[in-house]
């Protein structure tokens, strides 16, 4: 089980993303309304070295459609490692349903007593 926290009133969550030599434990908004893996800054790809794969177009919160790039990255959690799907954006770090799904997480946001909870359902 992983805790998150609450800052004003968004949830995070720590999650660890590497490639190569190099890794991170930045926090992520964990975004329910994000069905991808995971979304990154650029500077954040560089310091990773992740290599530019793809270009996806993506739907973002005000509802513009938008290309972005994508790269393969290593995500971390609990012991457990898998490859995943970055976004590249100078957007906040985002944590989506994707990666929830890869990790098989349930994910509890009790807005009322202010906690996150990731919970691994086998």
């Amino acid at each position: 089980m992983l805790q998150g926290i609450f800052v004003q009133n968004v949830p995070f969550v720590s999650v660890t993303v590497g490639w190569g030599k190099s890794v991170q434990n930045p926090a992520f908004i964990l975004d329910t309304g994000f069905t991808g893996d995971l979304q990154i800054t650029s500077k954040m790809a560089e310091e990773l070295g992740l290599v530019i794969s793809g270009v996806v177009k993506t739907t973002i919160a005000n509802g513009q459609t938008v290309p972005m790039p994508t790269a393969l990255a290593i995500a971390a959690m609990e012991g457990a490692t898998s490859f995943v799907t970055v976004i590249i954006s100078d957007s906040m770090p985002l944590a989506g349903i994707g990666l929830l799904t890869k990790f098989s997480y349930k994910s509890v946001v009790d807005c009322k007593y202010r906690t996150v909870v990731l919970e691994r359902v086998n």
